[in-house]
């Protein structure tokens, strides 16, 4: 068993650098090593380390720890999609967030990336038709970090969920690869209407903090949504939308914006 671990460390960079990080703390901060031991170092790949770690966080009277933990490393067997997907928004997360100092610290730490991976399990559920269990999940990743993720909505790779408190996510919104979505944000509907009713977040983008999109509208690939900003109408690709309701106020913004990161807007000429 050493010797695959060791296999899979040599093919999988994140993975290798989680127990790397996660041996470092072992020896420098003794209070913490019991629990990285028993996070990371006693796994043999990062998806059973997840599954562990999630599991000790979502796990209660009603669905117990040990269930959850099943479920999870269930549903990430059959869908290798979702550890591919982890990977990325360990990455994403890495790069991005000038606070985030290793993989690990993001790993154990920030319940925006706790979130996101409880939901692509209560995704994978939804799709299996396990929708009452899905529904547990969602609710319980809301009770425990703030975040309201419908388990029906789809998420792309490489997403950032900065800080994360209060983000809402409705059920038909579509958030593809490489978005950074600060606190408070609410990809929403306009009423009661039915059917396809959220917005759809294309690659690249950075929502703001506090910016509430509604409606099934479309954030243009690399846009950017200003700061508490109420996003109403369709947002071109490469755009910038800031003020309440949001107006185009710079179509010339950086190339990447959801990995520069900057919000500053600068006021039109």
């Amino acid at each position: 068993m050493a010797v695959a671990a060791e296999k899979l460390n040599v093919c999988d960079p994140i993975w290798s650098a989680l127990r790397t990080q996660a041996e470092e703390i072992a020896r420098n901060e003794p209070a913490l090593a019991s629990f990285v031991h028993a996070t990371i170092l006693s796994h043999h790949h990062l998806e059973e380390a997840l599954a562990y770690h999630l599991a000790k966080k979502v796990g209660n009277d009603d669905v117990s720890p040990m269930l959850a933990r099943e479920i999870f490393a269930d549903a990430m067997e059959a869908d290798p999609e979702i550890g591919a997907a982890v990977r990325a928004d360990l990455s994403g997360i890495f790069e991005r967030d000038p606070a985030c100092h290793s993989y690990l610290q993001a790993f154990l730490f920030f319940k925006g990336f706790h979130a996101l991976q409880t939901h692509r399990i209560a995704h994978w559920l939804w799709n299996e038709g396990r929708r009452p269990l899905a529904y547990f999940f969602q609710s319980r990743v809301s009770e425990l970090f703030g975040v309201d993720i419908h388990p029906a909505s789809r998420m792309g790779r490489g997403i950032m969920m900065d800080h994360a408190t209060g983000i809402v996510i409705g059920e038909t919104a579509v958030v593809e690869d490489d978005v950074s979505i600060m606190q408070g944000v609410t990809l929403g509907g306009t009423g009661k209407e039915t059917g396809d009713r959220h917005p759809k977040v294309r690659r690249g983008s950075l929502i703001s903090l506090g910016a509430k999109v509604l409606g099934n509208i479309e954030v243009g690939e690399y846009s950017r949504i200003g700061a508490g900003s109420v996003v109403l109408k369709n947002v071109p690709p490469g755009c910038t939308a800031v003020g309440v309701p949001a107006k185009l106020v710079n179509c010339a913004g950086c190339d990447r914006p959801s990995q520069e990161m900057n919000q500053v807007i600068d006021p039109p000429a």
